[in-house]
C-alpha cells in the first residue's frame, strides 16, 4: 500500500477524533516536576512514575531541595523506578545547573534544555511543548513504533521519525498529534498484541495484515 499525502491526513483526522481531549499521563504542578517525571520516565511506565515522583514531591520539589537530599537520598527515593542510579545522576547535575546557572528555574529555550544532563530531545520537546506552549512533538516508543506501523513517518531513529512526522502534521497539531500517537500505541496499537481488528486506521494501515492475529 503506498501511503499519500491525502492518506496521512485521513490518518491524523481520525486520531485527532478519537484522542483529541487526551493528555500527558505524568502527574506534575510546573514545569521543573514535569522535567523530573519525564526523565524518570525512561524505561518506566507513567503509572510508576506517578508513585515515585508522588512520594518524592512532598520531600523536595525544586531543585535546591533535591540537592538537599543528595544522591544517597535521591537514590532512595526512585529506586522503584527503572535505571534508577543512572537517572539518579542525571538529576542531581541537572538540579545543580538549574540552582547555580538559572536560579532553580527551567530555562525555555530548546537548546538550553537540551544542555541539561540527562535531557535528549524526547524530554525537551515534551517541556518545551507542555511546560511552554511551544510546538513539538516528542517521540518515544510509542510514537516511533506506531508511527512506523502506519508508515505515517518511516524511521530508523526517534530523530528521524520526528522531523518526518514534522512534514506530515500541521504544525498547530504538532503537540497534541503527540499525545493521539501515544495513547493509540498504548491502547491500540501494542507492541507485542496490537489490536488491529479493533483498530479505527485498519483500512489505511499497511501493516494491519501482517500484525493482525486470526480469529480462532
Amino acid at each position: 500500500m503506498r501511503i499519500t499525502a491525502k492518506i496521512k491526513n485521513e490518518m491524523i483526522s481520525r486520531l485527532e477524533k478519537i484522542y483529541h481531549d487526551t493528555k500527558s499521563a505524568l502527574n506534575f504542578n510546573n514545569p521543573f516536576e514535569l522535567l523530573v517525571a519525564v526523565i524518570l520516565s525512561a524505561q518506566c511506565t507513567d503509572v510508576r512514575v506517578n508513585v515515585t515522583t508522588g512520594r518524592l514531591f512532598k520531600k523536595a520539589a525544586t531543585p535546591e531541595a533535591i540537592l538537599s537530599l543528595g544522591l544517597d537520598g535521591l537514590e532512595e527515593e526512585i529506586r522503584d523506578c527503572g535505571l534508577f542510579r543512572n537517572k539518579a545522576k542525571n538529576i542531581m547535575k541537572t538540579c545543580q545547573k538549574l540552582h547555580d546557572d538559572y536560579a532553580d528555574q527551567v530555562p525555555s529555550d530548546y537548546d538550553e534544555l537540551l544542555s541539561l544532563p540527562g535531557v535528549g530531545r524526547k524530554t525537551a520537546n515534551v517541556v518545551s511543548s507542555i511546560a511552554f506552549g511551544r510546538p513539538a512533538i516528542a517521540v518515544d516508543t510509542h510514537v516511533f513504533r506506531v508511527s512506523n506501523r502506519l508508515k505515517l513517518a518511516v524511521g530508523n531513529s526517534p530523530e528521524e521519525v520526528e522531523k518526518k512526522l514534522q512534514k506530515a502534521i500541521p504544525v498547530e497539531k504538532w503537540s497534541a498529534a503527540h499525545h493521539w500517537l501515544i495513547w493509540h500505541g498504548r491502547k491500540i496499537c501494542k507492541a507485542r498484541h496490537p489490536l488491529c481488528q479493533k483498530c479505527p486506521l485498519n483500512d489505511l494501515c499497511p501493516s494491519a495484515s501482517l500484525l493482525e492475529t486470526p480469529i480462532a
